[in-house]
């Protein structure tokens, strides 16, 4: 074999070498000048003994080997290792053994170990290797004093015995049952408190994902509520501390075992191989997962042996017929039970069956599992605390925590995104007794408690109005119209059509309107966007159907369209590092904004922020939709650029580093088979994409509901509003202000979620197509400048893109102007924040 081939297949001729006794000839050099074996240890005993001889890990002997080639040939073994252990060795084919100067009984144990100089084959005549049971007696004892890395959780080490290198380690558990978090626990004991490296391959759960997870369970912090990217400063503190922590993430895409096992041999020494996850339902965006699952388990076994390195998988079944078929030496099931609260592992090995059981604690809302029995002992220390923390925030703030638990805990709706925001923090701010986050909390709670919520009707929602009261603010009122007093209006996001203002997330069930919002504008009024919109659905020769009866809801094509359909991105470049960072406007509103730390082989320059102008109404302009009722039109093979409506897909491969997934967030929500719901515009954006070769195949379309296409019916909307829009930019103002409000209201009414809402429209694929038309073309214009060399820094919602510039010039793709579909520039230097929203 030559040189070339043997740094290749290093590894399996390794385990070649030290599992089945096979000697490997290699050779450098056309004319075979340099000829050395791969051996397995027993050819040379001396070998064993450690400082005989030099000696190498695998990896860095992979990245030298003609060198190490060289000096074997010459005479000079050169011992193989996996972490400190010798696995094989390599023996100069030709010529004899060197003996070092330091040490000659090197030299002689090797000659009388039988070391091989004569050109073998690559074959067994060797024999097998066999050892006596005091040479195994004397193995196990000594391997048996190192304990195997901790899961971080007392119990299940008690229960196995810990992670041990060579073993595939299998997590078996339902989906919601937190098996996830296993792996996660092993790898934050890891890589956080022993300072070890971890490889964390994740196929399903992103890298954003894993880290919220993280820093829940390290900081004890809501993992819901790290969604929205608001750290307390404690949580801030953690995360500091984390930004060194030596635990590597993949998320790539197509994430395979045979990609796991390229990386873990480059990735250092690995003291810990996390894969999550192993997916029962094939989806053809992750290779691990359906059929394949026995090869991967296969791979990934082998990877444990190979790199001598604990490897542990999650797999999101405890279905018995598809964990036999996986083979792991160590299997955990977990099985969760509501009664006690408590979820139990079983732990079974290969050939023995049930070996032991542990019970852990759920902590789902911190993202971690805690020990039962850590949990009783903090029971007692709680019972100390509580005298501390009783004092700690005054009677009216934990009145408001309780009174608001109800909507922060989502078990209640009808707050707005911000308010529930608050009302978290400061429940979660009472629980940690933190005096300073209080402190900091209380002028943003009376101005919320200040602006006159109108909150519901009933029980829960008059004890939140009581309690907001209490915070010396006028009593809100309930929904009733009748009975409430005249009060400011909530704040509304001052946007083009529908996007979220600063930190706001909006719910699948928070359409951001009040009531009287479906009520036509006055006479007078500067923009009566609502008229304007319904006269042009009723001026169309189509005959639309603006509203589907209630009682047709439920059915048909309308359960499954979701706010996700929008396919907006949330998408940071990679290499760039974001840190959401507290700021206060002028106003003296306190938000967060992202910070973003650019490395240096993106060379100089700053960062270029483009604001693209009423992205939602410049959609208007051309929107593919159905201006009738949708039909069930099934699978179909191929998109009909005749029809319009909303069509199941799987999702497509995407192989462009610098870009996100033209699907945005979406592909973050696929179903069990790999398939996601997406309107028009996004099903015309990969057929153009797949026409221009950028995407690998066409778009198999597996079920659909239809009716004719028409991208007019929105265009008289979008004329007036441009031509509005060119007078009232110019006034500014109240004006001006009024204008995207009642733009941003009348888009928001196509599809109201209040079902008491009197809206003239009810139409959730027409807001949809809108808001997915605006997406898809602010992705494409992103797309252009990347072609073009630009390097995209971050892309996110349907307005907002940050590239990085070395000449404080935008990219030529985008049109500069106040005008629809053009864009603001801003210039800022690397580790500013970035401002958002109209600061």
């Amino acid at each position: 074999m030559n040189a070339s081939d043997a740094r290749r297949d290093l590894y399996a001729l390794v385990k070649r070498a030290n599992d089945d006794g096979v000697t490997t000839l290699i050779h450098r050099g056309s004319k075979q000048e340099a000829r050395v074996l791969l051996a397995p240890l027993d050819r040379f005993p001396a070998a064993r003994k450690a400082g005989a001889f030099p000696s190498w890990v695998l990896s860095a002997a992979q990245k030298d080997f003609g060198t190490l080639i060289g000096r074997a040939a010459g005479g000079q073994p050169q011992v193989l290792r996996r972490n400190s252990t010798p696995v094989a060795v390599l023996l100069p084919a030709d010529g004899p053994i060197s003996s070092t100067p330091s040490d000659t009984a090197a030299h002689a144990a090797a000659t009388a170990g039988g070391a091989v100089t004569s050109q073998p084959t690559p074959s067994r005549d060797a024999g097998r290797r066999l050892a006596t049971l005091g040479d195994a007696l004397g193995d196990v004892i000594t391997s048996g004093s190192a304990p195997g890395l901790s899961f971080g959780l007392a119990a299940l080490d008690a229960a196995t015995g810990g992670l041990h290198p060579g073993r595939l380690v299998l997590v078996a558990a339902p989906p919601q049952v937190g098996g996830s978090l296993i792996g996660l626990s092993a790898a934050r004991h890891t890589a956080l408190a022993l300072k070890s490296r971890v490889l964390y391959a994740a196929s399903g759960p992103n890298r954003a994902d894993i880290t919220r997870r993280i820093i829940a369970a390290e900081a004890g912090g809501d993992y819901a509520r790290l969604k929205t990217g608001t750290l307390t400063p404690h949580e801030q503190e953690v995360v500091q501390q984390l930004r060194n922590a030596p635990l590597l993430i993949d998320d790539g895409s197509d994430l395979t075992a045979e990609a796991i096992a390229e990386t873990v041999p480059v990735a250092g020494e690995l003291a810990l191989v996390v894969v999550d996850r192993l997916q029962r339902a094939r989806n053809p965006r992750l290779p691990m997962s359906g059929e394949h699952l026995p090869a991967a388990s296969q791979v990934l076994r082998e990877l444990a042996r190979t790199q001598h390195v604990p490897v542990l998988a999650v797999l999101d079944t405890d279905d018995p017929a598809i964990v036999n078929l996986l083979d792991a030496d160590v299997i955990l099931t977990l099985t969760a039970h509501p009664d006690t609260g408590e979820t139990n592992v079983t732990v079974a090995e290969r050939d023995l069956g049930i070996i032991g059981s542990a019970r852990l604690r759920p902590d789902l809302a911190h993202a971690r599992f805690l020990d039962t029995t850590a949990t009783a002992h903090a029971t007692t220390a709680a019972a100390g605390e509580s005298a501390i923390r009783d004092v700690v925030g005054s009677d009216t703030d934990h009145e408001l925590a309780a009174a608001a638990l109800p909507f922060t805990s989502g078990a209640l709706q009808g707050l707005p995104a911000e308010a529930t925001h608050l009302l978290a923090a400061l429940r979660t701010a009472l629980a940690a007794g933190n005096i300073k986050d209080l402190d900091e909390l209380h002028v943003p709670l009376r101005a919320l408690a200040a602006a006159g919520l109108r909150l519901p009707d009933h029980t829960e929602g008059r004890r939140l109005a009581a309690a907001l009261h209490a915070y010396n603010a006028p009593a809100p009122a309930p929904t009733d119209s009748a009975a409430r007093p005249a009060a400011p209006e909530p704040a509304r996001p001052a946007d083009s059509g529908g996007a979220v203002a600063d930190d706001e997330v909006r719910r699948d069930d928070d359409d951001g309107l009040v009531p009287g919002d479906e009520e036509d504008e006055p006479q007078g009024a500067v923009f009566p966007a609502l008229r304007i919109l319904k006269d042009s659905v009723t001026r169309s020769k189509m005959h639309p159907v603006p509203v589907i009866r209630i009682e047709d809801r439920e059915n048909g094509p309308w359960p499954l369209i979701s706010e996700d359909m929008d396919g907006e991105p949330r998408w940071v470049h990679p290499d760039v590092t974001s840190t959401r960072v507290a700021h206060t406007r002028d106003n003296g509103k306190r938000v967060r904004r992202d910070q973003l730390d650019v490395p240096a082989s993106f060379g100089d320059g700053v960062l270029c922020l483009i604001d693209r102008n009423g992205s939602f109404p410049s959609a208007c302009s051309a929107v593919p939709l159905a201006p009738n009722k949708l039909l069930h039109t099934g699978p179909l093979d191929a998109f009909d650029r005749g029809q319009a409506g909303i069509y199941q897909i799987s999702i497509p491969e995407w192989n462009f580093p610098g870009m996100p997934h033209p699907l945005g967030r979406l592909i973050d929500r696929p179903d069990d088979q790999g398939r996601v719901w997406v309107t028009t515009p996004h099903i015309k954006q990969l057929e153009r994409l797949h026409r221009d070769g950028h995407l690998t195949a066409p778009v198999t379309i597996h079920d659909s509901w239809t009716g004719k296409a028409n991208e007019s019916l929105f265009k008289p909307f979008y004329t007036a509003a441009r031509e509005a829009r060119t007078e009232l930019i110019q006034a500014g103002g109240e004006p001006y202000k009024n204008y995207k409000t009642r733009l941003s209201i009348a888009l928001r009414l196509l599809w109201p979620k209040r079902p008491e809402s009197r809206s003239p429209f009810w139409r959730p694929d027409w807001r949809m197509s809108m808001v997915a038309e605006a997406s898809v073309r602010h992705w494409l214009n992103a797309f252009k400048a990347v072609q073009e060399g630009h390097t995209l820094v971050a892309l996110r919602n349907v307005d907002a893109a940050i590239f990085w510039t070395p000449d404080e010039t935008p990219p030529a793709t985008y049109r500069i102007g106040t005008g629809f579909g053009q864009v603001k520039a801003k210039f800022i230097q690397p580790g500013e924040f970035i401002p958002e929203g109209d600061d």
